[in-house]
């Protein structure tokens, strides 16, 4: 199951961008309650991702999932960068270039 989440979000991103960029490198180690997954294209997008269960086996098992993407933009040649966490909080994505709320 793991696996296949790994590989639809990988092959989503790939898809989503209509280019002729090639794989420099991908590594995907998937274990029973662990994962990583890394991906660099030849247009400068990287793609790295570290899942982990939490409370196997009991009522509040959960994936935590650390991660960060990047890529270039085609028209400027700038860099942007997201690292996130996705966990019982949601995904909380973070970068340089988002928006933040105010503080009340």
């Amino acid at each position: 199951m793991k696996f296949l989440i790994v590989f639809v979000a990988l092959f989503a991103m790939a898809v989503a961008r209509p280019n002729e960029a090639e794989i420099l490198r991908q590594d995907v180690d998937v274990g029973p309650d662990k994962w990583s997954s890394n991906l660099e294209t030849s247009d400068g997008t990287i793609i790295a991702q570290d899942g982990v269960l939490t409370n196997v086996g009991t009522e509040h098992e959960a994936a935590v999932v650390h991660g960060s993407f990047s890529w270039v933009d085609e028209k400027t040649g700038e860099k942007f960068t997201i690292n996130y966490v996705a966990d019982e909080n949601g995904y909380q994505p973070q970068g340089a270039h988002l928006p933040v709320a105010p503080v009340a």
